[in-house]
């Protein structure tokens, strides 16, 4: 026999899997509580215990592994722009699916639907992020079709039946033949990026112009998300300016439409959905909305895709923050667990405030959509979702960095979960608007909006006089957007300052104390860099119990 061993495995990490996502996160709990989602809690309840299973984690993990494939003609030669998907993306779309992520909310629009579906959408994301693209495109088109007569497209019938629909349906076949759809979007051109006034594909009407009516469209996009969707939303310039088209991937009665996708994109991240580039050859679409105002009618779209940058982002945050804390835990270094190091405790506290910060204040915003028959609701979902996506999207990369620090050496390996989580994360601060357009765009909701500013105050009412720290800070913004001649240079400490003090609000007011004054010390004094700088005395024990109940243990 050997008379030595080499290989006794030992302070390794279990996998974390087989767990609720939603019993074991007491924030979002309270946030779905507080804002109004109470009657949604077993729905909840159910969705965190199915994500948390470990066969949905490792469908999570193989749609990563075996990434869509193009494939442009069939074994006959004929062209069918058909895109290939491990077969657990179907798993965890029917999963979405099946909870109403897609369409729900605007299909049965009851009290808290909102909020509900928001904090569903958070948890799903901390599971599988790329099929987040498919399920908000769709989301976000479902009112703008809702609002659409029926003409040479049949919206309020068979399309909206089809979005409504709690089956998954992946086939691509035409409209009349499926028990479910997908709705995409294709806006930028590689000319143009950011700037969509620089499109430059082209519609023109097969008969009459006007809302409703068919046109053929010709030219590219760089970026067409969802290319497997069974249509999409298309900016194209028509005779009186960039108008926005309804282009199916079936000719309503006809042939395939003549949507060419040249190659698929190979990205950082966000690598289990499927992004293209696209040209149209006499694309079939029909014009929604006014003609010259496809613009106005897809930045209503970015509004609802927007928050979900937000929310995709506090989900990231939680899982990497959950990876860590259940990481530092087990894993022994110095002779005690990582958890019982005061440094270590120091950063994952203060991991643990960036990610209950970013998810109070993505529900605040959803409860806003809910009450959005209200001026002051609408007035804060148009100041606050840009604000929001320019910092919880920022700052999420950071700390899924630190997150990935936690784990030394083991998180850069591509067998655990930190790598994937990582790339996932810098896409959300670029899709649907980088950071100066968010910040610009503030910007613009507070000068051009007359309710912005006096619904903001409104949210910051509550907390005023209860912290030093907040009241300072909201003194210090205020003489900043005062300053006219530089507020578009200072326009990303607009935007950001904004956010901060908004996730102070909600966690002074509603947080246990130890929380919400840490957060207020921490985010708002002038000054302050890397996660783990928490001040002497701040109750790192008490916020850990709060963002992690097994680290308590």
């Amino acid at each position: 026999m050997s008379s030595f061993a080499t290989h006794t495995v030992f302070n390794q990490v279990p996998p974390l899997e087989d767990y609720s996502l939603y019993d074991t996160d007491p924030a979002l709990r309270a946030a779905v509580s507080r804002e109004g989602a109470l009657a949604w809690t077993g729905e909840l309840a159910a969705h965190g215990a199915w994500l948390g299973r470990a066969q949905t984690l490792e469908a999570g993990a193989q749609v990563n592994r075996s990434l869509p494939q193009l494939l442009s003609y069939d074994r006959s030669g004929h062209r069918i722009d058909h895109i290939d998907f491990h077969p657990s993306w179907n798993l965890l779309m029917g999963g979405i699916i099946a909870r109403g992520l897609h369409s729900r909310a605007w299909a049965q629009p009851e009290p808290g639907a909102q909020v509900a579906r928001a904090a569903a959408y958070v948890m799903q994301g901390q599971v599988e992020a790329g099929t987040l693209c498919p399920t908000t495109m769709t989301f976000a088109a479902v009112p703008l079709l809702q609002r659409e007569p029926s003409g040479a497209v049949d919206f309020g019938g068979l399309w909206l039946t089809a979005l409504y629909s709690r089956e998954f349906d992946g086939a691509d076949a035409p409209m009349s033949a499926k028990r479910g759809a997908l709705i995409g979007m294709g806006l930028t051109e590689k000319q143009g990026g950011s700037d969509l006034r620089a499109v430059s594909t082209r519609a023109v009407p097969l008969e009459a112009a006007g809302r409703g009516n068919p046109y053929l469209l010709v030219g590219h996009k760089w970026f067409l998300s969802v290319p497997q969707a069974d249509a999409h939303l298309v900016l194209a310039q028509t005779d009186e300016g960039l108008s926005c088209f309804f282009v199916p991937r079936w000719i309503p009665d006809g042939p395939r439409n003549a949507v060419r996708l040249r190659r698929l994109k190979d990205k950082l991240g966000n690598c289990s959905n499927a992004s293209a580039e696209v040209e149209f050859e006499d694309a079939w679409g029909v014009l929604m909305g006014e003609p010259g105002r496809g613009l106005a009618v897809l930045l209503e779209m970015a509004a609802t895709t927007r928050l979900d940058c937000v929310l995709g982002s506090a989900a990231l945050l939680r899982q990497a923050l959950v990876q860590a804390a259940h990481h530092a835990r087990h894993r022994h270094a110095f002779g005690k667990t990582l958890l019982e190091q005061p440094l270590m405790r120091n950063v994952l506290a203060d991991l643990a405030l960036e990610s209950e910060a970013a998810m109070a204040l993505g529900l605040r915003l959803a409860r806003a959509v809910d009450e959005r028959a209200d001026a002051q609701a609408r007035a804060l979902v148009r100041v606050g979702t840009p604000a929001a996506k320019l910092w919880v999207c920022k700052r999420a990369v950071a700390a899924v960095g630190e997150c990935m620090e936690v784990w030394g050496g083991n998180g850069y390996v591509e067998e655990g979960p930190m790598p994937r989580l990582y790339r996932e994360t810098p896409v959300n601060s670029i899709w649907e608007g980088s950071g100066n357009v968010m910040a610009l765009d503030v910007l613009r909701a507070l000068q051009r909006e007359p309710e912005a500013l006096p619904a903001l105050e409104r949210e910051f009412a509550s907390a005023k006089g209860q912290n030093r720290d907040f009241d300072d800070a909201l003194a210090r913004w205020h003489a900043l957007l005062a300053d006219g001649a530089q507020a578009e240079l200072q326009a990303r400490r607009i935007a950001g300052g904004l956010a901060r003090l908004w996730q102070a609000a909600l966690l002074i007011q509603y947080a246990p104390q130890a929380v919400g004054q840490a957060f207020a010390a921490s985010r708002l004094r002038e000054g302050g860099g890397i996660f783990g700088e928490l001040a002497a005395g701040t109750d790192t024990q008490a916020i850990l119990a709060r963002a992690w109940p097994a680290a308590a243990c």
